[in-house]
């Protein structure tokens, strides 16, 4: 099948869920013997580059602006997918899904699908027009393509109780690295097992601001513990349109010398990362499944997380969870954490480390999306455009 990506920045990820998603999920099918074209931004993938482990890039224009990069790249990318006859168009994301009503019409035997990522509508970053026209986009992505795929069963049960949608979940998956090295660390000042780390854009509903407060005061409150003074905070991200955001975040930690803002980072060095931490801590307020926590235990570090729903999916321990939007919570989570024996923190990643390996391999959910792909383009005859619930 030749099948085609639309609605994520550009491969290989740099930063950001749904570009992870689409990259580890197009060299999945690319290695099932699929051929898959991803539609890329040019601002986020060099133009010189034209594929990618067997994937296909297309670079097309956007408007770049928080409001519109998205959108208009999905219409350009719509329109150039249509042209090209693909057996499959495969929208990311509800806001990209907006669009999905154009090939449904114009292109009546192409398969169109879309994922549920996330409910977009609750980010901090959004005016109210932005978000009422988000709200539009979840039922757009319910009612535009042939078939929805949520990646949480948090997102199903809402698609099911919101929007009466029957959707298929597939959830996000990980394909796992056994990284041992340190060297690409040691730029940040960083140590193994000396430094908790928080992998995200740096927007407001992910929470950098409550974990930095959180951070200090830990280490103000604690001044006798030689571990905790000794101990680093690495957060590593950087702007997605949200430059005040960002400069607020370094004003809040510029008492504290031993909070580190690597920027994005990716490849080796996003993996040791991972991989030396202590810990992860996903102070999230929203979420759809977050990958980075996936990709934290895939490497059997305990997570530190927020006790939103899809979080809740991922972790089965409930003392290290902490309430959403509460400092004084998660600083008592990481001072619980912290004095725990070794023995006891190594549990905890190795019981993350199976859970990953039982339920989120991209191995084992690669074919399910290749048979959602295969049972609707073998109902061959076109469908009508079902908007009666829009």
């Amino acid at each position: 099948m030749r099948i085609a990506m639309i609605g994520q920045k550009g491969i290989p990820a740099i930063q950001g869920g749904i570009e992870r998603h689409v990259h580890d999920l197009s060299l999945g099918l690319v290695e099932k013997g699929q051929d898959v074209t991803v539609y890329a931004r040019k601002w986020y993938t060099p133009e010189e580059k034209k594929s990618f482990a067997g994937i296909k890039i297309k670079h097309l224009p956007s408007i770049r602006t928080k409001h519109l990069d998205a959108i208009s790249h999905t219409f350009f990318a719509t329109l150039h997918a249509i042209k090209n006859n693909f057996d499959v168009i495969h929208y990311h994301g509800v806001g990209p899904s907006l669009l999905a009503w154009i090939p449904r019409i114009f292109a009546p035997r192409t398969l169109v699908i879309t994922t549920f990522h996330c409910i977009d509508r609750y980010h901090q970053k959004w005016n109210p027009l932005a978000k009422l026209i988000l709200h539009l986009g979840e039922k757009t992505a319910c009612f535009f393509p042939h078939k929805t795929i949520v990646i949480s069963q948090g997102l199903q049960k809402y698609c099911l109780e919101k929007y009466n949608k029957e959707t298929i979940y597939i959830p996000n998956g990980i394909n796992p690295i056994e990284e041992t090295d340190s060297d690409k660390i040691t730029q940040f000042g960083l140590k193994k097992d000396e430094y908790l780390v928080m992998i995200s854009r740096l927007i407001p509903h992910k929470g950098a601001h409550i974990l930095i407060e959180a951070f200090n005061n830990l280490k103000k409150n604690n001044p006798e513990n030689k571990t905790i003074q000794n101990l680093k905070l690495a957060i590593v991200g950087g702007s997605a349109f949200t430059d005040d955001y960002v400069r607020q975040l370094h004003e809040l930690a510029s008492s504290n010398n031993q909070i580190i803002f690597t920027d994005f980072q990716s490849g080796k060095t996003v993996d040791q990362l991972y991989a030396n931490s202590l810990a992860l801590v996903h102070p999230s307020l929203n979420e759809g499944l977050p990958i980075t926590v996936i990709q934290a235990m895939s490497h059997g570090k305990p997570v530190l997380l927020t006790d939103i729903a899809e979080h809740l999916e991922l972790n089965t321990n409930d003392n290290l969870i902490f309430k959403e939007n509460d400092v004084q919570d998660l600083e008592e989570k990481m001072l619980y954490f912290i004095n725990l024996n070794d023995e006891e923190k190594k549990s905890f990643g190795i019981e993350n480390k199976q859970i990953i390996e039982e339920n989120y391999l991209w191995k084992n959910l690669i074919p399910k999306v290749i048979e959602v792909y295969q049972r609707k383009t073998r109902e061959s005859q076109p469908k009508k455009l079902l908007t009666e619930n829009i």
